[in-house]
């Protein structure tokens, strides 16, 4: 078994899923929640409690891997670079304990779930929890990290049975 962590970086809530995956590729889910960043102090504040928030996910749940969502370009400068700064610290949370970092562009999450890169957040929630099995509505943070996480153990499946890295088995070229 190995466990993988999925992370949806964001400056407001960050989402956390856990999943073990077992040799030929099925997922089980392990752990889900959103680390919720609002409140008192400046967004360095907010930096310091995903950095630290993180941290506790890591020592407790013992991740093998990582998958997080590639930074994708907003609308507004200012989001765009506060939802970098967000997944910076939360990169910094994982290298400094010497994790593998794959990285997922939400259009390919999309693809890798539902079969087609704009699906809607509705669709993705619906489809983690029947590949997981889980009951009941999924906070979306929560439910897009597991998302991120199942993507990564479908493409390291794939690259497992064609002999070649998670980069290569995921790459259209």
């Amino acid at each position: 078994m190995t466990r993988i962590l999925g992370i949806d970086p964001g400056s407001r809530h960050t989402g956390i899923g856990i999943i073990d995956v077992d040799d030929a590729g099925r997922a089980t889910h392990v752990f889900n929640t959103a680390l919720v960043l609002l409140g008192d102090g400046d967004f360095s504040v907010r930096l310091k409690r995903l950095l630290l928030g993180l941290s506790e996910v890591i020592e407790q749940w013992r991740p093998q891997e990582v998958a997080i969502e590639r930074v994708f370009l907003a609308r507004n400068p200012d989001s765009a670079l506060k939802l970098g700064q967000a997944r910076g610290a939360a990169i910094s949370a994982v290298v400094l304990r010497d994790l593998p970092v794959h990285e997922y562009a939400a259009k390919e999450v999309k693809l890798a779930l539902v079969g087609r890169g704009g699906a809607e957040k509705a669709q993705i929630q619906h489809m983690v929890g029947i590949m997981l099995n889980l009951h009941g509505k999924l906070q979306a943070d929560a439910a897009d990290a597991l998302a991120i996480a199942i993507t990564h153990a479908h493409v390291r499946a794939t690259a497992r049975r064609l002999g070649v890295s998670t980069q290569q088995a995921w790459s259209r070229k």
